[in-house]
This record gives structure tokens, C-alpha cells and sequence, in this order.
């Protein structure tokens, strides 16, 4: 019977390191959340570039047919027609419109987790904790019992 009581540091030490490989391994559950949460990010911006992608080929199609708007972005850029005369004055500033960004780069972060071989050092130190412990209140009885 006394050899199962020091058989339960073995399980201690299994169960601590199948705990702590489940919440903070590389497979548990705090790197799961973390890829989730990424996974979000990564979607947020995948419909941010889909918004971006339309603006973008709206604006191209309104330029391809609509002379009006293309006159009008001709203009914008510093450009006249052969029967406009206008005049240029240099060091005012001149209107700039803003154009639509192509987007940003979302990098997805690695998700953040205990190395296994740290988690397998944390629980056999922690199964010689427990059968130190007991080998100690065994001890501990002995001499009470003489």
C-alpha cells in the first residue's frame, strides 16, 4: 500500500503537465484564443480591402468612361484641355485631394505559449515536490510511531 502512495507523485506530475500543456501549450487553450483573435484582425481587414478594391474600381471605371470626371481628375492633377488657358501660381499650395489608400499590411503575430520542454520540467519538479512531500509525512509518522 505504501508504494501507491508514491506512485501518485507519477500521477501528479501526468496530470500537471497535462494541464498545463492544455491551457498554455502550444496547442491549448490561450494559443487558440490568441489565433482567434488574429483570425478577426486577419477577416477586418480582408473587408477593409474588399471596400478599398470597389472605391478603387469605381474610380477606374468612372475615369475610362465618364469624361466629365476624367477632365475633372485631369484638372486636379495640373492639366488642361487644349482650348483652356489658365494660370499656375507657384508656391501657394495648390489643392491636393487626397486619393484612397491601397490598404495596409496586417501581420499576424505568433500566438504566445510555454515551450513543452519547460512545461515537462515544471511538472517533474513539481512530482518530486509531491513525493518528497510524502516521503516527509512518512517520515514524520515513523518517528511519532517510535
Amino acid at each position: 500500500m505504501k508504494a501507491v502512495k508514491y506512485l501518485f507523485a507519477l500521477w501528479a506530475g501526468v496530470l500537471i503537465y497535462a494541464s498545463l500543456s492544455f491551457f498554455f501549450g502550444a496547442k491549448g487553450v490561450s494559443a487558440y484564443h490568441q489565433l482567434q483573435s488574429e483570425q478577426k484582425k486577419q477577416e477586418t481587414n480582408i473587408e477593409d480591402l474588399k471596400l478599398i478594391s470597389r472605391e478603387l474600381e469605381e474610380t477606374m471605371n468612372s475615369l475610362l468612361y465618364d469624361k466629365d470626371t476624367l477632365a475633372i481628375f485631369a484638372r486636379e492633377q495640373g492639366y488642361a484641355s487644349r482650348q483652356e488657358r489658365f494660370i499656375r501660381v507657384v508656391g501657394l499650395g495648390g489643392y491636393q485631394k487626397t486619393r484612397t489608400s491601397a490598404g495596409e499590411v496586417v501581420i499576424a503575430a505568433e500566438p504566445q505559449y510555454i515551450a513543452d520542454r519547460t512545461l515537462r520540467i515544471i511538472s517533474f519538479c513539481m512530482a518530486i515536490t509531491v513525493f518528497f512531500c510524502i516521503a516527509a509525512f512518512d517520515f514524520m509518522k515513523f518517528l511519532r510511531e517510535k
